[in-house]
């Protein structure tokens, strides 16, 4: 299977960023789904099965906490149910990021808000237990949440919540066209990465220590992506991205920032790999 052509690798200054020191990042798994590689990525076996993750991360800062993507939630064999039966797959559930929060002591009062990357339904079922935390969507994601037949979660565990519309500046960042850097200090930037939803983004983070995450969302959905630098297979691209082109092209952008940064696509177990669990106040 052919890759894509190889990008022109990244040599400008990455974009500069203040994070404070009290900046910090955690993993909050809630369980997997079995996908088969030949279902995720171009010349991928029908062999090797894929656990595919379904997880939240909490980005602590000074001014207000975010989490990216909700996981799994409370109810989640009722979201799956409202799905169509050929994407259906086998599951097992872990804690959802509301018992999580609860057991380590946190304080939701700290959280401005659940930013998902996209509106599908493993990232924004765990929303179910976030009553009383606003959601965060741009206004392309919005629309295609409300429309979209994908959107049929989201529409059921939204009920009820604030949504908190934020907007991109034409700023660019890192070959995306528009960003918007939530905090102002460089620490926490969203990109509009559109392809897979129209208005699917790439939350990017810097730590103190330097070290940079890209939480690309559903851009690709393993690791392969980037490494091999292979897109969906053509089937799956067709059902699941809303631009296939938008998509190739954000694809490509993150290929050649790969080694830069730690890029996590939201399906890969691994690449989540380093970044801590949320352990008790």
């Amino acid at each position: 299977m052919a890759p894509l052509p190889a990008p022109v690798p990244w040599t400008q200054p990455l974009p500069e960023a203040s994070p404070p020191a009290e900046l910090a990042i955690h993993h909050l798994p809630t369980g997997t789904y079995v996908t088969r590689a030949a279902l995720a990525v171009k010349g991928g076996s029908f062999g090797d099965k894929r656990h595919f993750a379904s997880s939240a991360v909490l980005v602590r800062h000074p001014q207000g906490d975010l989490l990216i993507d909700a996981g799994f939630g409370a109810g989640v064999a009722a979201h799956i149910a409202m799905l169509p039966r050929f994407v259906r797959a086998p599951y097992e559930t872990g804690q959802t990021v509301s018992t999580q929060l609860d057991a380590a002591g946190y304080d939701r009062r700290r959280l401005l808000g659940v930013l998902p990357t996209h509106s599908h339904w493993d990232h924004v079922s765990g929303l179910d237990g976030l009553r009383d935390t606003p959601i965060w969507m741009n206004a392309n994601e919005r629309a295609y949440a409300a429309s979209d037949p994908d959107g049929k979660v989201f529409r059921s565990v939204s009920e009820g919540h604030e949504i908190h519309q934020y907007g991109f500046e034409a700023r660019p960042y890192l070959g995306f066209a528009s960003s918007y850097d939530v905090h102002g200090d460089g620490s926490v930037v969203i990109a509009l990465a559109g392809g897979h939803t129209t208005g699917s983004v790439i939350v990017f983070v810097v730590l103190p220590s330097g070290r940079r995450y890209a939480f690309i969302g559903d851009l690709t959905w393993q690791i392969d992506g980037i490494r091999r630098r292979v897109e969906r297979p053509w089937l799956l691209s067709k059902l699941a991205d809303s631009d296939p082109e938008q998509l190739r092209q954000g694809l490509g952008r993150m290929i050649a920032v790969d080694g830069l940064m730690q890029i996590v696509p939201a399906h890969d177990l691994g690449s989540y790999e380093g970044i801590p669990l949320l352990q008790p106040v």
